[in-house]
């Protein structure tokens, strides 16, 4: 086993952007980008952001307020960038060719904080933690986001994985962390380290691991290539598929539910399968239930509302609002017009950020970000950008 280290602080260092590397579908980037810095193109002073959303467009970022969707900021950025909640109410973590970079969304500029490494992958907010996976590397960074106040490196705990591969990490409340196994050509399953770095449980059972995300008693849930591994209680549990092959690869939690909701593929050989069922985990009972929705969907079109319901995003423009007790569509929304999956999973397509009530949903096509309030299915607000977005997220707390 790959022995640990612990509570490292990183050098504060200036972007520079690296030449291609090719970054999997879930973190990075495989173009190739200048060394320039990233320049501010709209006013020469920040206008004040109300719980600001941070989208990107081919070459940078946009800065919108999330209340009334207006543009606040302009940041070139070259490269293929990708964007996460840091886990407070001021930053975003940036993915970017060389690695992950804070940004003040609030202030609408990057901070000191910078974790360097090839392939930055998964950003896993958890607990008041936030876990960075760096896939070339195979390095975790966990850092509590209420460090980044001040702009400067936020003191981190970091565990190095015995070999790089696409993996993703997440520390719980009483400190132990979760994280993947496998290597670059090979994802296996998981193991879990105390707060003191020291192993505790582990599973191999997982084939092709991949995502995660964590339901109501913290029970957390990692996708496979033939169903879900739980853990839970100090143990992993494994949650059989209905059907021989069947990949979970993306999941999204809540709090409020004991139940995950995931995709589900079950064509090992499809260059792109677009499913229509999605399957929802119950964490209780390690049972799987599949829903077919009649729509497809993509990686970008799950997520969960305030109350814990399970939302996806169908290519027929239609938000769906799913009882995950009983997987019943509660609720359909009319968003955007109807879409299809680009093969190429960096390419645009319409994309899903739920925030408290809110559900904000891209047009790529329409150059347009819209706003709904999740409570009546109204459209609050629209607004169109100079160009079309790709990734969509904003400033959230951690939990």
């Amino acid at each position: 086993m790959n022995k640990p280290t612990r509570a490292r602080t990183l050098t504060a260092t200036a972007l520079v952007l690296a030449a291609a590397t090719a970054l999997t579908a879930c973190g990075g980037s495989d173009n190739a980008s200048s060394d320039a810095e990233p320049k501010q193109t709209t006013g020469s002073r920040a206008a004040a952001v109300d719980n600001p959303l941070v989208a990107t467009y081919d070459g940078g970022l946009y800065v919108l307020d999330g209340k009334t969707l207006k543009l606040a900021r302009t940041i070139e950025l070259p490269g293929f960038n990708r964007v996460n909640p840091a886990g407070d109410e001021d930053h975003v973590v940036v993915s970017t060719d060389s690695g992950f970079r804070v940004f003040d969304a609030a202030r609408q500029t990057f901070t000191n904080a910078e974790f360097k490494g090839a392939k930055p992958g998964h950003v896993v907010r958890h607990a008041g933690r936030t876990a960075l996976f760096t896939d070339g590397t195979g390095e975790v960074n966990v850092f509590d986001p209420a460090d980044l106040g001040d702009g400067a490196e936020p003191q981190t705990r970091t565990y190095t994985s015995a070999e790089p591969h696409h993996g993703v990490a997440i520390e719980l409340a009483d400190g132990a962390l979760v994280t993947t196994l496998g290597t670059e050509e090979k994802r296996t399953g998981a193991l879990v380290l105390d707060k003191n770095d020291k192993e505790i449980a582990r599973a191999e059972n997982c084939p092709g691991v991949h995502g995660e995300a964590a339901a109501e008693g913290e029970v957390v849930g990692l996708g496979c290539e033939d169903g879900v591994l739980l853990y839970k209680d100090g143990r992993f549990t494994k949650v059989d598929a209905p059907d021989e092959y069947a990949r979970t690869g993306n999941q999204a939690g809540s709090d409020a539910s004991p139940i995950l909701l995931g995709d589900y593929k079950t064509d090992p050989e499809a260059e792109l399968e677009r499913p229509t069922r999605i399957a929802l985990i119950d964490t209780r009972t390690a049972r799987m239930k599949l829903v077919d929705l009649g729509t497809s969907y993509s990686f970008r079109s799950l997520a969960r509302g305030p109350h814990g319901e399970a939302l996806v995003l169908g290519t027929n423009g239609v938000l769906h609002v799913v009882d995950p007790e009983t997987g019943k569509v509660e609720k359909k929304i009319d968003a955007v017009g109807d879409w299809t999956e680009p093969l190429d999973w960096q390419r645009p397509r319409p994309t899903l950020f739920v925030r408290d009530h809110t559900a904000y949903v891209s047009e790529p096509g329409k150059r347009q970000l819209h706003a709904f309030d999740l409570d009546s299915g109204e459209k609050v607000t629209s607004v169109t950008l100079p160009k079309s977005t790709n990734e969509l997220s904003g400033t959230i707390a951690g939990h």
